[in-house]
Order: structure tokens, then C-alpha cells, then sequence
């Protein structure tokens, strides 16, 4: 049983990308933002500890979701139990994104293995720190303008950040 540690979860969610989205909340992140939306989930500790079975258990029961959001705190200090949690996921056919404080270019130089296997399975990243002198109250699915809405299917193939406009308006 793969475990991760989570800030929280909520099961229906139309804040967190297009649709009805069951949102996971990942436990820690080392950024710090000033202004964080979630100042509770940058803790390393604390949390709670679930499996990646109990939260496909709670994907399953609902059969009006459109789509799965890892948030957090930082998805992808947990991104080797997320990537298997994403694979099961996709199985499902539901669309699947993830915030991460990260830069794209950053995700992609770092080469790391367990990245690249959760980046493989999603569909979008909203990348990029929350930037409180950037914040907008006009994005539907972002903190701050800095964030790009990013296509990861075809960033992964063309090489290049391909940004989605529909998540943006």
C-alpha cells in the first residue's frame, strides 16, 4: 500500500480547474508564499497519512466528477506516490491537473524520475510560485498572473510550453 501524506481533500470542487473535481491537498512545501492560500499544508509534518487505495476508493464513490486536482502544499515532493495514484486515475478517464510552485522549465531540467512519471500522466500544470504582488482576483483558476495554465501532453511532445487558454478565462 503506497501512503501519502495529505493536508486534506475535497470531494467536489469547481475552484480547483474545469468541472467537478475531486481535490487533493498534499501535505508540505519549502516555498512559503508569502500570501499562501493554504498556509496550513507547507508543514513537512502534521496532516494526515492515507493510501492511495482510500483516495481511489473516494474518486470511485463519485461518479459526477469530471476530473482529479493535486494541490497542496507541493505535489510534487510526493510525486512517486501521486504518479501511481495519477496512473489508476487516468484508468478512470478523468482529467487530471496539478498546481506546483515549480516553473515547467524547472519540472523538465531536473531530469528526475519521479517527476517525469507524474508529469506523464497529467493532463495540466498550473505552474509557478503564487506571487502576492501579482494576485488576481479575475483568474478563474490561479493566485496570481504568473501562473501558466500548461498543456502537458503537448509540452511533453512539441518540447516547448504549450499554454492553455481555456483554463485561463
Amino acid at each position: 500500500m503506497t501512503r501519502l501524506r495529505i493536508a486534506g481533500r475535497v470531494g467536489e470542487s469547481i475552484v480547483d480547474g474545469p468541472g467537478i473535481r475531486y481535490a487533493l491537498f498534499t501535505q508540505g512545501c519549502p516555498r512559503a508564499c508569502p500570501g499562501c492560500h493554504n498556509p496550513q499544508t507547507q508543514p513537512l509534518e502534521g496532516g494526515e497519512e492515507t493510501t492511495v487505495e482510500a483516495i481511489l476508493a473516494e474518486i470511485d464513490a463519485n461518479p459526477l466528477l469530471d476530473g482529479v486536482t493535486f494541490s497542496g502544499g507541493e505535489p510534487f515532493l510526493q510525486a512517486a506516490a501521486l504518479a501511481e495514484l495519477a496512473r489508476e486515475i487516468k484508468k478512470r478517464d478523468l482529467n487530471l491537473a496539478a498546481y506546483t510552485g515549480y516553473l515547467w522549465e524547472e519540472l523538465i531540467a531536473a531530469n528526475d524520475s519521479a517527476w517525469n512519471a507524474l508529469l506523464a500522466e497529467l493532463d495540466v500544470v498550473v505552474d509557478g510560485p503564487f506571487v502576492q504582488a501579482l494576485r488576481s482576483w479575475t483568474l478563474k483558476f490561479a493566485g496570481s498572473t504568473n501562473q501558466r495554465f500548461i498543456d502537458v501532453r503537448r509540452s511533453l511532445r512539441e518540447g516547448r510550453v504549450v499554454e492553455l487558454e481555456s483554463w485561463r478565462n
